[in-house]
């Protein structure tokens, strides 16, 4: 008769746990099997030359999306711009500056609020028409941590500098990608929504510093009176380094301008 086998698993899924904890835990789930062993009838065949049964393969670890190329790629891109976008103000909406905020202020963040779910919505369904022969190649919906990267959607600073943030790489974002899309349509819709972006930058920046010509400052306009263009990978490397994105995913494939700058 074979010696039942014990297996015991510890699973450490956010890898924070204090070790010495972690350590007494071992401890006693060790014992307890060991106990348990022991408690075994006596007269069980045991064969210490028996060799022990393989540990199963471990999953794969899924591959990290990819943005694609092309105009897909582009898509994509704005796509998950615009998820970010919309995630934070769902929870702008939710939190304590909101409820208590002026109307004129509550207004606005519906305004910016609906603007951006349908910006987010436009894509999927574009996203969704242009990959219906290969679903796999349309970003997922990501997932956002928004207090891990230190945004506090309860206070008014907070959310006011985040949504600045977030409109002004908006703004540079479609600039920096209209040279790389090729079908006409897509360029016509990122100019709308690009304007509609620089439109709510100025209104944030409104807010912050009322009866100023901040809304359109130096900082992003150039001398030309043109706003701010950059590059995808730029955005991309900003993006990931505001803390926020808690799903990867890359940008390795994006297209090159189609002409010098």
């Amino acid at each position: 008769m074979k010696k039942p086998v014990v297996k015991l698993e510890f699973d450490d899924k956010k890898g924070q746990g204090n070790s010495r904890r972690r350590f007494i835990k071992m401890g006693g789930l060790a014992f307890a099997g060991s106990t348990l062993l022991y408690a075994c009838s006596e007269d069980d065949d045991f064969n210490p030359g028996m060799q022990p049964e393989p540990e199963p393969e471990p999953e794969p670890e899924p591959e990290v999306f990819d943005l694609g190329s092309g105009d897909l790629g582009i898509l994509n891109y704005a796509y998950a711009l615009e998820q970010l976008e919309a995630a934070f103000y769902t929870a702008v909406r939710t939190g304590n500056y909101y409820a208590g905020a002026p109307d004129e202020e509550k207004e606005l963040f519906d305004d910016l609020y609906n603007h951006e779910v349908i910006h987010r919505e436009f894509f999927r369904t574009a996203i969704a028409a242009a990959t219906a022969d290969n679903p796999d190649a349309m970003l997922p919906d990501l997932e956002f941590n928004l207090e891990g990267a230190g945004i506090d959607i309860n206070n008014r600073d907070s959310v006011l500098q985040t949504a600045k943030l977030l409109e002004d790489t908006g703004v540079s974002a479609y600039n920096g990608a209209g040279d790389r899309i090729e079908t006409a349509a897509y360029l016509v819709i990122a100019g709308k929504i690009v304007s509609v972006e620089a439109r709510h930058a100025s209104a944030i920046r409104s807010l912050l510093n009322p009866d100023s010509a901040d809304f359109a400052g130096d900082d992003v306009i150039d001398v030309n009176g043109l706003d701010p263009a950059a590059d995808p990978g730029d955005i991309y490397n900003a993006v990931v380094d505001l803390g926020v994105v808690a799903t990867p995913f890359t940008a390795n494939n994006l297209p090159a301008p189609q002409h010098e700058s």
